[in-house]
């Protein structure tokens, strides 16, 4: 799902989820970081969180890890500015000093943004398929 979405993104150029949008965080999916935070639990001596943007990291470890991965995009779609301003939630979190703590604190947001919330359908066709309550038939 994750490769098809940042296929889709790349190819038209589109807009990723928004900053406030459904399941997103700092525009990109929040699942990859939520996963890839738990991954990577007790291997702060391997990859601390404060390095996790930086160059040689995303080299070394964005092909076995989510959420050096899920960086990886962030920092290919967002090429040329720098990551504190483009991203700053996604900033703020590599001063948190473990990946538990990390993948904690992304269970709680993703528990408030995602299952907190009830989202709202826009642009919707209710036809003869799917009736608005009320509707004659």
């Amino acid at each position: 799902y994750i490769r098809v979405m940042r296929c889709l993104q790349s190819i038209y150029l589109l807009e990723p989820a928004g900053s406030h949008g459904v399941w997103g965080l700092d525009d990109f999916h929040a699942l990859p970081f939520l996963f890839g935070a738990a991954q990577l639990t007790g291997m702060e001596d391997v990859i601390p969180t404060g390095e996790v943007y930086k160059d040689s990291t995303i080299r070394e470890y964005a092909d076995q890890y989510l959420y050096v991965d899920a960086i990886r995009q962030v920092l290919l779609a967002k090429k040329g500015a720098p990551f504190h301003e483009t991203s700053p939630t996604l900033y703020n979190i590599t001063a948190v000093p473990t990946w538990q703590k990390t993948h904690s604190g992304l269970v709680k947001m993703y528990r408030a943004e995602v299952f907190g919330k009830y989202p709202v359908i826009q642009h919707f066709l209710f036809g003869p398929t799917l009736r608005w309550p009320g509707d004659k038939a």
